[in-house]
C-alpha cells in the first residue's frame, strides 16, 4: 500500500494556513509512522514559496527518502474558494513546482462550468511535461454528487485529468461512497483521500452543500468506528485494482488529547490491515 500522509495533519481543521509543525518535523513524522510519502500543501510549500525553500524542501524529503504524492499549489484551492479555479489558468508556476518537488500530481479546483474550458487548457499543458491535474470529490464545488462528477469528467475529457476520491465530501452531499460508485469513477481515480466524520445534526461543525443544503458533523479519528465505512471503501478500491496513493487527509487532533505523531501512527497501522 501506498502510504501518503497529507500536510493537513500539520494544520488546524479551519486553519489551512497556519502549520503547527515545520517540514522536518512533519517529514520525521512520515517516517516514523511508516508513510512513504507527504501530499504537500501551501502550508508548508506552495507558488509562494521561494526557490530556495523548494529546494531545501526537497533535501529534506529526499534525505528521508519520502516522495510527494501530489502538491496542492495554494491556499485557495484547499480553501476551494472562488479563486480556487484561478490555478487553471496560470498554471505554469504550479506545474514548475510539481517537477521541483518530484511529483506528477497537482490538486485544482471547478466551481463553475465555466471553469471547464480553462481545466482543458491546464490539462494540454500539464500533459506535455508528464504531469497529471486531479480534482477532490468536494462541496461547494461541480464535483459533488456522483453523477456531476461524472459528467464533468466527461466535459473535461483529458486523459491527465482525474479524480482525488474522497468519501466524507460524498457522504456530506448524501452520496454512495461505496464499491459501486468507486467502479463508475474507477477510470479517472488518481489519489484517495481519507479522512472520518460522524453525521450529526447537532454536530461541531456544519457546512453548506449545493446539493443537500446544510451538513452537520463531527470530525473523528480515522480508526474510530460509527463514521465512514472504511472496509466497503477498500473493498470497492480492491475491486478495480487501484494502486495509487492513499492519503490520510485528516487534520490535526483538535482536543490536544492525541499528538499529530501518536494520531498518524494509529491511522497508518489502522489502514494496513486492508492492504
Amino acid at each position: 500500500m501506498n502510504l501518503s500522509v497529507s500536510c493537513r495533519i500539520a494544520e488546524g481543521f479551519l486553519s489551512k494556513e497556519e502549520a503547527i509543525m515545520t517540514l522536518e518535523e512533519l517529514a520525521d513524522l512520515a517516517v516514523s509512522a511508516g508513510f512513504q510519502s507527504l501530499c504537500m500543501r501551501a502550508s508548508q510549500i506552495g507558488v509562494q514559496s521561494s526557490a530556495e525553500e523548494v529546494e531545501r524542501a526537497r533535501e529534506i524529503l529526499d534525505s528521508r527518502q519520502l516522495g510527494v504524492s501530489m502538491i496542492s499549489g495554494d491556499f485557495d484551492i484547499v480553501y476551494n474558494n472562488e479563486k480556487g479555479p484561478d490555478c487553471l489558468r496560470k498554471i505554469t508556476p504550479y506545474l514548475d513546482l510539481a517537477e521541483r518537488l518530484g511529483s506528477s500530481l497537482i490538486r485544482v479546483c471547478l466551481k463553475e462550468q465555466d471553469d471547464i474550458a480553462p481545466a482543458r487548457s491546464a490539462a494540454d499543458e500539464a500533459r506535455e511535461r508528464g504531469i497529471q491535474l486531479a480534482h477532490q470529490c468536494h462541496i461547494g464545488s461541480i464535483f459533488e454528487t456522483v453523477d456531476q462528477i461524472i459528467e464533468s469528467l466527461d466535459a473535461i475529457d483529458r486523459p491527465n485529468f482525474g479524480l482525488i476520491y474522497e468519501a466524507a465530501n460524498l457522504e456530506q452531499c448524501q452520496q454512495d461512497y461505496g464499491p459501486d460508485t468507486i467502479r463508475r469513477l474507477a477510470p479517472w481515480i488518481r489519489n484517495v483521500y481519507l479522512q472520518n466524520q460522524r453525521l450529526d445534526a447537532e454536530g461541531a461543525v456544519t457546512l453548506e452543500t449545493r446539493c443537500a443544503g446544510p451538513v452537520s458533523f463531527d470530525i473523528i479519528e480515522i480508526p474510530e468506528a460509527g463514521g465512514i465505512d472504511f472496509a466497503s471503501v477498500f473493498d470497492g478500491l480492491k475491486q478495480v485494482g487501484y494502486e495509487g496513493p492513499i492519503t490520510v487527509h485528516q487534520s490535526a487532533p483538535e482536543d490536544g488529547a492525541t499528538s499529530p505523531l501518536e494520531s498518524a501512527v494509529k491511522t497508518a497501522d489502522f489502514l494496513r490491515r486492508f492492504g
